[in-house]
């Protein structure tokens, strides 16, 4: 069975001949560039250069070799494309160790750290000495009125998630270039038999969060919520606009579309299920049933947190992947979500806590978490192993390597 294949089955509820296996698929799959590299070294991987693909969460894109070490079936669209030496300059990890940034990223040294800035000269994001990712630091529209909303595009592309994109979305969409990601997308079809997974996003609540900075965005939601479905109303065109373009380029050669929406925190979902139903769920149905109709791929969406109390209305709109599946969070227990949503949404994630058992756990509980999990959500298909989140910084290799040995012994 293809790699392909065997994550097609479990997004269609058949169980494959294993568990398939995500590694770096998307930008809350992977792994930090140190982290990487300290994994690269531990496994006497010498050759090859460290890519540091999503800046802002210092990620790197697993290379060949790594990919057939975690035995991974998924792999992203994006990194079909900086595929020149000159597409990449050298970076120094805030551990010393090196690696490489798109050429395009202008990241400005500061005596406190690196600071990124718009066309304009704004700052619009920071990473202090000592801090391992950017940090958001300007909010376009923490000041609004109807008027704002004329320019949105424009106010998007003053935060750091705009600013900062991977491919293909570091260059408009533009007739020619749309050319060339359809001509890449085929290439990656063609020569590999991976899933193919193709970043869109598509957010509503965390775009007002970053136009507005999370505090203001979630009391408009309560004091003003007709200006907040104006600004969404204009977010959901922007996305259509963006997907009439992309989609047709991607569609024939993808199979996975990466969504995203952050809805959750570690105790409960950020926005009470009444107000998902009123404000967002008829917005976040409108981008999906388009999806739907206009192609035959599958919707994946991540969201953090908790968002137990959401995932029926989320399926009814078409959620067909949830991501990461953050099982630490209050209310998402996982027999109970097998249970109760395993019929209809597959868990791609959920593999192996992060907060706790990843960074601290001992080599024998990880391969006994590790091996819990998979015998919890594997059956009937249904379930895609990634760890929850990304691995961050501070987990050994060692830790790593235990984690994928339990997968190859049990999945």
């Amino acid at each position: 069975m293809t790699s392909r294949q065997r994550v097609l089955d479990a997004i269609n509820h058949k169980e494959p001949d294993k568990v398939p296996v995500d590694l770096g698929g998307m930008r809350s799959t992977g792994i930090m560039a140190i982290a990487y590299n300290r994994l690269k070294e531990y496994l006497g991987y010498t050759k090859g250069e460290t890519l540091v693909y999503d800046i802002i969460q210092q990620l790197a894109q697993p290379e060949q070799e790594i990919l057939n070490f975690v035995e991974a079936d998924v792999i992203d669209l994006g990194r079909a494309f900086l595929d020149k030496p000159e597409d990449w300059k050298d970076w120094t990890l805030p551990d010393g160790s090196l690696a490489k940034i798109p050429a395009w990223a202008e990241l400005t040294p500061q005596d406190s750290g690196w600071i990124v800035k718009s066309d304009d000269g704004t700052v619009i994001g920071e990473m202090p000495v000592g801090v391992e990712y950017i940090n958001q630091c300007y909010w376009p529209l923490i000041k609004w009125s109807e008027d704002s909303l004329k320019n949105l595009p424009e106010a998007m592309a003053k935060v750091t998630w705009g600013a900062l994109p991977t491919a293909p979305w570091h260059e408009p969409l533009t007739d020619e270039y749309l050319a060339e990601i359809k001509r890449r997308a085929k290439q990656l079809y063609e020569t590999t038999d991976y899933a193919i997974m193709a970043a869109f996003g598509g957010n509503l609540l965390e775009w007002g969060q970053f136009l507005r900075r999370f505090d203001n965005f979630l009391l408009d939601i309560v004091g003003n919520p007709k200006r907040v479905e104006s600004l969404l109303d204009k977010l959901v065109e922007i996305h259509l606009a963006s997907l009439e373009k992309f989609l047709p380029a991607v569609s024939d050669y993808i199979q996975i579309i990466q969504m995203g929406d952050d809805l959750g925190t570690q105790q409960a979902a950020q926005i009470s299920p009444k107000t998902y139903r009123e404000i967002f769920k008829p917005r976040h149905k409108i981008i999906y049933d388009y999806i739907r109709k206009h192609s035959d791929v599958h919707i994946f969406l991540h969201s953090c947190g908790s968002v137990a109390e959401l995932l029926s209305d989320l399926i009814d709109v078409g959620v067909e992947i949830l991501n990461p599946v953050q099982t630490s969070a209050s209310g998402m227990e996982p027999k109970w979500l097998k249970k109760e949503f395993g019929r209809d949404i597959t868990f791609w994630g959920g593999g192996c806590d992060t907060q706790e058992m990843l960074p601290y756990g001992t080599l024998r509980e990880i391969d006994g978490h590790v091996k819990e999990r998979i015998e919890i959500f594997a059956p009937d298909g249904g379930f895609v192993f990634s760890q929850i989140h990304n691995i961050v910084s501070n987990v050994s290799p060692e830790n790593i390597v235990a984690m994928y040995e339990a997968v190859k012994k049990y999945r």
